[in-house]
């Protein structure tokens, strides 16, 4: 029981942070031990698993998808993003520098956490990490897409989204984001339980878990090291996309006056910036990132003694 209500917590862990733009429910997941278990759990829902369900063999059928370690875990996730989608709005709008200092400590911590796991360096190791730095730091470059709610388009955001959530360092609230449907999803809807627009989401999700899991999980088995270092560099290159101070950078219309879309400022990219002065903000932000790391450090620590 006692790891039942471990893998929920976990669970609430990786929904909160996919409730973020730049952080990853998959690197709470590496952190905490769960990765590997997670995507092997997912991709078991195959035809073997459909067989067993459909001519009754319930038992069976739970122990082939590990079914109450993804019930554990996936009612943290749900629950989690239910309950903070609010808050994280609040937070968002109101507390923006602070929320995402206390992020960027959470995923700078993550670095090392999650890069010691590697076992060997070699030239494949280094040059994985590199080019995952570069994939991450490319998406936080990219233009965000207006906002669609089509029902093709909301589907291929649950695929594109969920993919990135389970990939340690690819945020999929960011990716949500980029293809414009962030406040969308991850805010006005779970606040409202739109189903229109949450089901199409939902379902594009569920089947692109389920087809990516398989990819991952052979890739994590066949090339261990490559693969923490691809994510590592994920991880790495995401610390742009929640750098605390920054500006917004809104697209104009022809006369030079920001675009405004269903009543918000469509955004286009952001300017970086590093604070003049130590200000009560700065400082307040400071403090908050390394409670961030902090909060890492406890968490890596507990998985290792419960793993030990």
């Amino acid at each position: 029981m006692k790891n039942y209500i471990s893998l929920f917590f976990k669970g609430m862990g990786m929904g909160a942070a996919n409730v973020i733009p730049g952080v990853s429910g998959g690197t709470i997941a590496l952190i905490t031990g769960i990765f590997e278990q997670l995507i092997n759990a997912i991709k078991s829902f195959n035809a073997t698993a459909i067989k067993l369900f459909v001519t009754g063999k319930f038992k069976a059928f739970a122990q082939h998808v590990n079914l109450h370690f993804l019930i554990a875990v996936f009612a943290g996730v749900a629950l989690s993003i239910l309950s903070i989608a609010k808050l994280f709005g609040y937070l968002l709008d109101n507390y923006p520098v602070y929320i995402m200092a206390f992020f960027f400590g959470l995923i700078l911590a993550s670095i090392y956490f999650v890069g010691k796991t590697i076992n060997k360096l070699s030239v494949a190791v280094v040059l994985t990490f590199v080019t995952g730095t570069a994939i991450a730091v490319s998406l936080s470059l990219l233009t965000p897409a207006q906002e669609n709610s089509s029902l093709w388009y909301l589907l291929l955001c649950g695929v594109v989204a969920t993919c990135s959530m389970i990939l340690p360092g690819l945020s999929g609230s960011f990716v949500l984001i980029l293809m414009g449907n962030y406040q969308l999803v991850m805010i006005d809807a779970v606040n409202n339980f739109d189903l229109k627009i949450l089901l199409p989401v939902v379902i594009g999700a569920a089947l692109g878990l389920i087809a990516f899991s398989n990819i991952l999980a052979w890739v994590y088995r066949k090339f261990r090291d490559q693969t923490i270092a691809i994510l590592t560099g994920f991880i790495l290159g995401s610390l742009g996309i929640i750098w605390p101070w920054k500006n917004e950078i809104p697209v104009l219309t022809s006369s030079g006056e920001a675009l405004v879309k269903n009543g918000k400022t469509v955004i286009e990219g952001y300017q970086w910036f590093v604070p003049e002065s130590f200000t009560g903000e700065v400082m307040g932000s400071i403090l908050l990132a390394i409670c961030g790391i902090v909060v890492i450090w406890i968490t890596e620590t507990l998985a290792s003694k419960k793993t030990n």
